[in-house]
């Protein structure tokens, strides 16, 4: 059994504190067996401040399934981390990303079942010159390294009420008319369609396809794009056998109804997707990386700096995403299972 690679995230922030919380009530919540790419006394410290008496072990991949056991499995950065809860410093940055490089090479080597990544600031990335727009590109950029292949990745928000791709995702809302192109919805609409059939057993997967503008543009009169951009995007996918349909009004797609009648929602900006589904499942909406040629997972939300170190963090978003990484990677041909029997310390 290979176990889930869990990134550290930024230090500062909830993340540590949710793996230690979950790792604890490992038994009571039924989760895979993950290993978590941190320092263990980084994480015996946060353990102290947050009163939990929490086991931590260095551990390889190949001892993490064994080792979950009895203790939390830490595989080792050999790097200082001196953040404290709420308070990012200069060893967050190096810190993150490093585990996310980590976190690649193990799961590119077979040695992890899918990854699944801890929230980052992307402000405290940026001051340190991170160059990627966030996690998504950076493991595109990540893989595309190690193989010399050029990948895009796409984002998709999922959770049991409701699924949503945003084509496009961290633009101005000005910039988007620049950015959408009838080949950047059928190249998304494709990727859906093939990870939703190959990685969530859906043989023919239903997308529903939003319109850009107010009522999918009402025929031209509130703008042209649906008609020129969305249309025939619709158009090339359904001609390439995929089941997509639209452009739709985006102001009726998200009641009950309406979502039992497809699978995905590709929608044409970022908030056009990510309000319905946070609306519906705020708490457990689970961030999945497609495109990808490994499992990648993430909780749907940020470092709550405010409350890191509190243990007052809801950790429901992070065992969903879990939880979803080991589904998913049984369903490509890795091996983390659910681990119910364990006996929680």
């Amino acid at each position: 059994m290979q176990p889930l690679a869990l990134t550290l995230g930024e230090p500062a922030g909830i993340g540590p504190d949710l793996a230690l919380a979950i790792w604890q009530r490992r038994a009571e919540f039924g989760v895979p067996p993950f290993y978590i790419i941190a320092e263990p006394d980084f994480l015996g410290r946060r353990a102290a401040q947050l009163g939990l008496r929490i086991p931590i072990e260095r551990a390889t991949p190949a001892k993490a399934v064994a080792t979950f056991r009895s203790a939390l499995p830490v595989a080792t950065l050999d790097l200082s981390i001196s953040a404290e809860p709420g308070k990012p410093d200069r060893s967050s940055a190096p810190v993150a990303v490093a585990a996310i490089r980590r976190a690649v090479a193990d799961v590119m080597a077979g040695s992890a079942a899918a990854i699944v990544t801890n929230p980052v600031a992307k402000n405290v990335l940026y001051n340190s010159g991170f160059a990627e727009p966030g996690h998504t590109e950076f493991l595109a950029k990540l893989v595309q390294e190690a193989s010399g292949k050029w990948l895009r990745p796409v984002m998709m928000l999922w959770s049991p009420e409701l699924a949503v791709v945003p084509v496009t995702i961290h633009l101005p809302l000005r910039e988007i008319f620049k950015q959408l192109s009838v080949e950047l919805v059928v190249e998304t609409g494709r990727i859906v369609a093939r990870d939703l059939a190959k990685r969530f057993g859906l043989p023919r997967p239903r997308l529903a396809i939003a319109g850009l503008n107010p009522h999918a543009g009402e025929a031209g009169t509130l703008g042209d794009e649906d008609r020129a951009i969305v249309a025939p995007a619709v158009a090339a996918l359904v001609a390439e056998g995929i089941d997509a349909r639209g452009p739709l009004p985006g102001d009726s797609m998200f009641h009950e109804a309406a979502r039992a009648s497809y699978d995905a929602a590709l929608c044409m900006y970022h908030d056009q997707a990510l309000i319905p589904i946070k609306t519906l499942a705020f708490d457990h909406a689970v961030n999945v990386t497609l495109g990808l040629p490994f499992v990648r997972t993430s909780p749907d939300h940020g470092t709550a700096f405010d409350i890191a170190g509190t243990g007052t963090a809801d950790p429901t978003s992070l065992i969903a995403a879990l939880r979803l990484a080991a589904r998913l990677a049984r369903a490509t041909g890795a091996t983390a299972e659910i681990a119910v029997s364990d006996t929680a310390s």
